[in-house]
């Protein structure tokens, strides 16, 4: 609330003034940014806050206004002191300066300076601490414009930075956050790690578990991205139950049906719904506008390679398991009592999340 009516009131003293009418202890600026990332700059100070800065005459306090001729005079110095009090940078780095002029304005100076910024990359930023830096009680009051649009900002001592623009992330940095947030999800969400764990639980070849995987990849991107997209979406009081429900049958059924070669099929399915879950979190942080399919795509990529790498440490564990439960010279089975353990501990979770979502629901 105090920084609303600072501003409210640095406003009604400065900027709703005639041009030329300056205030004690108060900077008046304009800064406007060009969409080809040229900055103009332009301040006004009242004369006296000048020459008690510098140290100069410019300002007669009878007449209530400044003297050209002294104006010229002092140009250098004034503009030294702007030039060390004033500065625009892109991503850290100053901007190229343009010719800067300082003004008579009534009972004031004017400084008026361009700034390039075009070479510059990252966000491009105003700083001042003219006047501010001497006087703790001095205010600037900063209109920023960009295009057809206006903002207002307030500097003191304290808060000396206005951010005109801010750097659009790069493709490739929008696709490696959202692959990050897939593979993020896929090790966070247990749900989806206990299906993939319970449904190649008796794979003891490879090919089986390529098109399990595959099956499910091709599925849950099919709704992920229609969920996405918002072209077909399905309430989340709807999609949970039935994730945790596709666990249970999974673990359940390891103890009926040990044929994994067909279970790229039910694979298939239940990724329609998983997708869904998945849908969920992007939803939650957002597609970037100006990167929608690249950004779904990414994500995509990142679940798959999460699952992948689930469905990788867990095949040498159970192969080791399979060899340590070995009797004599036999050749490596998978142990039913294993199998059997694993997919009852996955169907008590399976089982407490359904009843936990449905009475959540």
């Amino acid at each position: 609330m105090k920084w609303l009516l600072l501003l409210w009131l640095a406003i009604l003293l400065g900027i709703g003034r005639p041009a030329e009418a300056h205030q004690v202890n108060l900077v008046t600026a304009r800064v406007a940014l060009t969409a080809d990332r040229t900055v103009s700059v332009e301040l006004g100070l009242k004369g006296s806050d000048v020459d008690r800065l510098i140290g100069t005459r410019t300002y007669d306090a009878k007449q209530d206004a400044v003297d050209p001729a002294a104006v010229e005079a002092a140009g250098a110095a004034i503009l030294a002191y702007f030039e060390t009090h004033m500065a625009v940078t892109g991503g850290g780095t100053a901007c190229a300066p343009g010719n800067a002029a300082i003004l008579p304005d009534g009972d004031g100076i004017v400084y008026r300076n361009s700034f390039a910024c075009a070479s510059r990359a990252g966000d491009i930023v105003y700083r001042s601490t003219v006047l501010t830096e001497r006087d703790k009680a001095a205010r600037q009051v900063v209109l920023v414009a960009q295009g057809k649009s206006e903002t207002q900002a307030l500097l003191d001592s304290e808060n000396v930075t206005v951010t005109l623009s801010k750097e659009l992330p790069s493709l490739a940095s929008t696709m490696w956050r959202y692959l990050l947030t897939g593979i993020e999800h896929i090790f966070l969400g247990y749900d989806h790690v206990a299906f993939l764990a319970a449904i190649v639980l008796w794979a003891r070849r490879l090919m089986p578990v390529v098109k399990i995987v595959t099956a499910f990849t091709v599925a849950h991107s099919l709704t992920l991205s229609l969920a996405a997209l918002n072209v077909l979406v399905i309430p989340s009081h709807i999609v949970e139950p039935a994730i945790a429900a596709s666990i249970v049958f999974v673990a359940v059924e390891n103890f009926f049906s040990r044929d994994v070669d067909k279970r790229w099929r039910l694979a298939f399915l239940f990724g329609l719904i998983h997708g869904f879950g998945f849908a969920g979190v992007l939803r939650e942080i957002g597609l970037p506008p100006d990167a929608v399919v690249p950004a779904l795509a990414a994500f995509n990529l990142g679940v798959e390679v999460g699952q992948i790498a689930i469905v990788a440490l867990m095949l040498p564990v159970l192969g080791l398991l399979d060899r340590l439960t070995v009797v004599g010279r036999e050749e490596p089975a998978r142990a039913a009592r294993l199998v059997y353990a694993m997919s009852a501990v996955i169907g008590l979770l399976g089982g407490y999340w359904l009843l936990t979502r449905l009475l959540e629901a």
